[in-house]
């Protein structure tokens, strides 16, 4: 039986750092506060919009500034995001040569919902995924499992023949959470000792690579 495929978006279908960065920064700089440079903003991702500024953000800002700053940066990245938003080389071949395999697809991010689907929708007009899923008010984000096991009830899979595919300790967390297999990609934006240390299913270093795996192990 050909498993369900659950992949993140940011740092590993995407390369979406210069558009966020450039995005939070101008949103920083317009409340007057210290901007970043992208090898810090790389380990600000990950964990949503609000915790991105949080992150970003002086020590100490209070709520109301969050706020602000979350808007600013929402409101920026929701018209500025092609600008600096690109996708890593092999991922069309993966995601098309997975599609024709017969894999069913999906995407989970802590993007928020509304930029989540709008990028996946333009960016890959020709791949069908079953679900794509960001960010939702009133629904826990990964690591939380509620996302993933929403995914395999939409593919009509059972979790264990689902996996979870991602740059970020997240995506590995989520998977062992959600009772999934997970595979950590190593070209994205997460440090390779925490990702190790997390305990993926497997590594791959590219997305040649990953295709594979699948094409292997049908």
């Amino acid at each position: 039986m050909k498993h369900g495929l659950i992949f993140d978006l940011d740092g590993t279908l995407v390369d979406s750092l210069e558009g966020i960065g450039a995005s939070l920064n101008r949103a920083l700089a317009a409340a007057g506060l210290p901007t970043h440079p992208l090898t810090a903003v790389r380990g600000f991702i990950g964990n949503g919009a609000r915790v991105l500024v949080q992150r970003a953000a002086p020590a100490g800002s209070d709520d109301g500034l969050i706020h602000s700053l979350e808007q600013a940066f929402k409101e920026d990245y929701d018209v500025t995001w092609p600008d600096g938003t690109i996708l890593y080389d092999g991922i069309s071949t993966l995601l098309e040569s997975l599609q024709n395999q017969g894999y069913p697809l999906a995407v989970l991010s802590n993007k928020p919902h509304p930029f989540t689907v709008a990028m996946v929708s333009q960016l890959f007009p020709g791949i069908h995924f079953t679900a794509v899923l960001g960010q939702r008010p009133g629904i826990h984000h990964k690591p939380d499992p509620a996302g993933a096991l929403e995914i395999s009830a939409e593919f009509g899979f059972a979790a264990s023949d689902c996996t979870v595919i991602g740059d970020s300790t997240l995506d590995i967390e989520t998977a062992h959470n959600a009772g999934m297999k997970s595979i950590a990609v190593m070209w994205g934006f997460h440090d390779r000792e925490r990702l190790l240390d997390a305990k993926p299913g497997r590594t791959v270093e590219n997305p040649g690579e990953l295709l594979e795996v699948f094409s292997v192990n049908p």
